[in-house]
């Protein structure tokens, strides 16, 4: 551990970022530790612009956390889960996965969803993911999607200043900043990215001393949860940027699990529900990457390649 036995908490310093970082601050200190944050810029915070898919995914975010704590400038890192690759190269490693928040997607349209109810509109709807790009058209195909940046109070303002009808958001995003009054609709219909709504908690891989204390804010439901969402990630070969969903949670011992691959343009979809009891789940996710995988979801696979 750092000097004076603080616990130096790395985040980004977005509002939201902010905002869970001092949540782990806060159960830490409710064990009896002192702690600080630091603040640390990544380079999906500075370019805008680019479309991530365009910037190597969602890794543009995690990076310079990864770098500060390699540096020994801070102890542990706060992340959104969904924004970490599920394989890391690095010596570091995940200590816990704190309680999932709502794990849904939102719309917000600043002028009301009426324009859903007609099937001729060409309503345009704005987002940077693929996952959420494909879903939309699969069910909306005459819709145009256009790109937006940003964190969650910039993506805000775009959407008032834009001849947009709406935008998608991580409904946890905007709740967890009393901002939930912006969303206009939940998407009940749309899978979540893995591990949406959820948090994680990284250490220095050897760390046992940081390993002991950060362990005890995992939760163990959200953990098992969040393992399936990302093996099935994994085993798709997938990555933050491919149009993948996968959500699974507990309900009286039971583990339901529902996930999707798309094309690119939402034409073609590939779908897998399955429930199990909490004994069985362990292999849940890399199951469903291999019944969509052989049923010809490999197509969106090459088509990331091909893409990239």
């Amino acid at each position: 551990m750092s000097k004076q036995n603080v616990i130096h908490i790395g985040t980004r310093d977005s509002q939201l970022a902010t905002w869970q970082a001092k949540q782990v601050a806060k159960k830490l200190q409710e064990l009896g530790h002192d702690t600080e944050l630091i603040f640390v810029k990544s380079e999906g915070d500075i370019d805008l612009k680019t479309p991530l898919t365009e910037m190597g995914g969602k890794g543009v975010f995690t990076k310079a956390l990864d770098d500060a704590q390699l540096n020994d400038e801070i102890d542990i890192a706060v992340h959104s889960f969904k924004d970490l690759p599920t394989e890391n190269p690095l010596p570091l490693k995940v200590a816990a996965i704190m309680e999932r928040a709502d794990p849904r997607d939102s719309l917000v349209a600043p002028d009301g969803i009426g324009f859903l109810e007609d099937p001729d509109y060409e309503a345009t709807i704005a987002t940077s993911s693929n996952r959420r790009r494909a879903q939309w058209l699969h069910r909306y195909p005459n819709h145009n999607i256009v790109n937006i940046r940003g964190n969650v109070n910039t993506r805000l303002e775009k959407v008032e200043k834009n001849d947009w009808d709406a935008a998608i958001f991580a409904a946890a995003g905007l709740e967890r900043i009393d901002l939930g009054h912006h969303i206009s609709e939940y998407l009940d219909w749309m899978v979540s990215a893995a591990a949406q709504g959820a948090m994680a908690v990284m250490i220095r891989e050897g760390d046992s001393k940081m390993e002991e204390i950060i362990s005890q804010l995992n939760h163990d439901e959200t953990a098992l949860c969040t393992m399936i969402e990302r093996d099935f990630l994994h085993d798709m070969e997938a990555g933050c940027s491919a149009p993948v969903g996968a959500y699974a949670f507990i309900d009286d011992s039971k583990v339901y699990f529902k996930a999707i691959a798309l094309t690119l343009d939402g034409r073609e979809s590939y779908d897998y529900e399955e429930v199990v009891s909490v004994g069985e789940a362990g292999g849940l996710g890399h199951s469903a990457a291999q019944a969509l995988l052989g049923e010809g979801a490999i197509k969106v696979i090459e088509q990331m390649k091909s893409e990239k």
